[in-house]
């Protein structure tokens, strides 16, 4: 199983999620925070979990297997499989998705600001409003340039709306350089 960096999109080496909660890629060097299931970073080698004896406690969802911990919102008991240990506290694979409590903190915001998306709409809805295209054309370029280097969705995406946007910026830009150039030159031939 390999887990995209969220930068470049390369897969972050196992050892590194396996070690803790940030993975740094080895091609961007970028800090990826990283939050997986035990099972998902173990290799092949099969997980020591006994049977659960009689009156012993037993995995939530895994009934013959030994508990190994109690999660630490629900209370549910969970086997080695299914623990999930953040810092001293263990919790479950059920509060971790469902968002349960502290569990919370383990799931880290899954929606992405467009911003490749949002560039390059910014010059086209403007030009409902033409006139505002001397503001928004350079801003377009600006912010473009800005968030060139920030994630840019969960899913894999390239940069190409960012060029995009640069070139509608460039271009409102320069048809109002020409415009009050244009302008300029009529008023000053008109005074002649």
């Amino acid at each position: 199983m390999a887990l995209p960096c969220a930068r470049c999109n390369a897969p972050l080496p196992a050892w590194e999620l396996a070690s803790g909660d940030t993975a740094a890629c080895t091609s961007c060097g970028s800090s990826n925070q990283v939050r997986v299931f035990p099972a998902a970073v173990r290799s092949s080698v099969p997980v020591p979990s006994e049977t659960a004896l009689d009156g012993e406690a037993a995995c939530f969802d895994h009934p013959a297997k030994r508990a190994v911990a109690a999660c630490r919102h629900c209370g549910r008991f969970v086997c080695a499989l299914c623990s999930i240990q953040f810092g001293d506290e263990v919790w479950c694979p059920a509060c971790v998705v469902g968002r349960a409590g502290a569990a919370h903190r383990a799931n880290p915001d899954t929606s992405c600001a467009l911003y490749d998306s949002i560039a390059v709409l910014i010059p086209w809805f403007s030009l409902i409003f033409w006139p505002i295209t001397i503001i928004t054309g350079p801003g377009a370029v600006v912010f473009s340039i800005l968030k060139w280097r920030q994630p840019i969705s969960l899913v894999r995406r390239n940069r190409w709306r960012f060029v995009v946007a640069i070139l509608t910026g460039l271009g409102a830009a320069t048809g109002w350089v020409l415009l009050i150039g244009f302008m300029f030159a009529s008023a000053r031939r008109g005074a002649r």
